[in-house]
């Protein structure tokens, strides 16, 4: 279907993605990265619609910039390709052993992720980011692994969740400016122990319940299936659990501060919306200093 949306001509997503000849799940992570821009969709959609995804449109200009590019549709697809472990591995001439370590690690992150029928997660990665990192930092593909990593692994810590998290996070966090919305996609990866905690007024959880983004489409067969799921979407370590903490309590105050009767309205307004551009993000937060993911407002 073809709508104009801010005076220009815009595709639906399914169009779109046949226009630019990418699956379904291509297509949503090329929008989640970026390399695909899109629009807010026009009155026309309906409320509830199903995820972010469902109420934006790829404007026609958007379409002919991509199909005009060199070597379409196959570059396109070649920037958000992915891969997982033993594809990694061979695209960094290591061993599926020492991708696992450097990954667990927090050297770079997962992109994606599906729940197999046994209920293990499987992480994908981004094929580009995975060379870049090969080529940024070679010392950590042969010989010793260093000792601040070996603290980690001998701890038994996994990054790759919270990887998958804060890169999730960022992006959410970039979809929309509404102060709510913000604090909802915070709230939505904290424990409902934690939540709680933070957000007393039983009016402000049920909204940010309805807030809440679609942070994954995963297919749950099985109940071990959903409860990996469910794992790896709520923060677990205490450190990043006092991160989302303060950050939600920080958000919570400038939705308040903005809009402070928007909890009593019995009009709700839809999840966080898609922007152009999601944020940059730091493939490796074990070794850096985690920042505020709160956006700065003018």
């Amino acid at each position: 279907m073809t709508v104009m949306c801010e005076g220009q001509q815009a595709f639906a997503v399914g169009r779109a993605a046949q226009e630019l000849e990418l699956r379904s799940g291509e297509f949503e992570l090329a929008t989640q990265l970026g390399e695909v821009r899109t629009v807010p969709a026009g009155a026309e959609d309906r409320p509830g619609a199903a995820g972010p995804l469902g109420r934006r449109r790829v404007p026609a200009q958007e379409i002919a910039r991509l199909q005009a590019e060199p070597g379409f549709p196959d570059v396109l697809r070649e920037r958000i390709r992915t891969v997982g472990t033993n594809e990694a591995a061979e695209l960094m001439r290591i061993g599926p052993g020492r991708f696992q370590r450097l990954t667990r690690a927090g050297c770079f992150g997962p992109v994606r992720f599906y729940v197999n029928r046994f209920g293990a997660v499987v992480w994908l990665y981004l094929a580009a980011e995975i060379a870049e990192f090969a080529d940024r930092e070679p010392e950590l593909l042969r010989g010793n692994t260093p000792a601040a990593m070996r603290v980690v692994l001998d701890g038994g810590q996994d990054w790759r969740p919270r990887q998958w998290r804060a890169r999730r996070v960022a992006q959410l966090m970039g979809q929309t400016d509404d102060p709510w919305e913000s604090a909802a996609v915070i709230a939505a990866v904290l424990p409902p122990e934690e939540l709680a905690s933070v957000v007393e007024d039983p009016r402000e959880r049920l909204l940010l319940r309805r807030l809440r983004p679609v942070f994954a489409s995963v297919m749950t067969a099985t109940v071990a299936a959903r409860e990996s799921f469910e794992r790896v979407l709520a923060a677990e370590e205490f450190d990043e659990v006092m991160w989302y903490r303060v950050n939600l309590t920080r958000a919570l105050e400038a939705a308040r501060k903005e809009d402070p009767g928007r909890h009593r309205s019995p009009v709700v307004r839809q999840p966080a919306r898609e922007r152009n551009q999601p944020p940059s993000f730091r493939n490796s937060p074990s070794w850096t200093t985690e920042t505020s993911i709160l956006p700065s407002r003018s």
